[in-house]
Order: structure tokens, then C-alpha cells, then sequence
């Protein structure tokens, strides 16, 4: 799945499958409904590890131009546990929504967007 993913730039189309001779729990639909979903980087291409000790935990990015880092203390421990580092781009995200309109054009089915902030709180700008 993962290779696959990549391959499509992380976006990944869930469709029903209709078959005729099947009947369908609600009868009144005649086209199926389809989940588009952005699934690359994030969790996906995540650093995660775990934390042997107190301590603190700092997400830190290093601008190549070499303007200041940007620092942020994610948290502090008390004792052991577990931490993950997640990231994602502007072009996979510009790359979804452009295959996710494409998809819709291309079927003449209407477009939908439903977000989960509670992956990625800064996910649209």
C-alpha cells in the first residue's frame, strides 16, 4: 500500500463496488458516494521513537537559507514514553486537491471537502 501510495502522490480513492444483482441498502442512490483521502507523509513517512527518560522534547527546523531556527518544547517528561515527528508538504497538498478536482471533472460528480484537524492543526495555512 505504502509503495502504491507514493507512486500516486499519496492520494487514494475508495469507490464502491455496485453490482446489479446485489441489492443496495438504500435503494434511491444510483451512483456510488467516493472517499478521497490525502494519504501521504504524515503518520505515513513519521519519525517516531521511544523517550527512555525525563526530559525535554523539542521540534526544531533549520531554515537552508540560514535564517533562524524555529523552535518549539512539544513536551516535557517526567519519565518514559513514546514521541513521533510528522511532517508534510505544500506539493502533495496542492497535488491532492488538484487530483481530487480532476477525479470529480472527469466523473461530473460533485466535490466535497472534510477535514480532520486533529492530525495536522496547521494542515491548511
Amino acid at each position: 500500500n505504502g509503495t502504491i501510495r507514493n507512486i500516486l502522490g499519496g492520494t487514494v480513492f475508495r469507490e464502491a463496488i455496485i453490482c446489479k444483482n446485489i441489492p443496495r441498502l438504500v435503494t434511491g442512490w444510483d451512483k456510488p458516494i467516493i472517499i478521497g483521502r490525502h494519504a501521504h507523509a504524515d503518520q505515513y513517512k513519521a519519525t517516531d521513537f521511544v523517550v527512555p527518560g525525563a526530559g525535554t522534547l523539542e521540534l526544531i527546523f533549520k531554515p537552508a537559507s540560514g535564517d533562524p531556527a524555529i523552535r518549539h518544547v512539544v513536551n516535557e517528561y517526567k519519565g518514559p514514553g513514546v514521541a513521533i515527528g510528522m511532517f508534510n508538504t505544500d506539493a502533495s497538498i496542492i497535488d491532492f486537491a488538484h487530483s481530487s478536482f480532476k477525479f470529480a471533472l472527469d466523473r461530473k460528480y460533485p466535490l466535497y471537502l472534510s477535514t480532520k484537524n486533529t492530525i495536522l492543526k496547521k494542515y491548511d495555512g
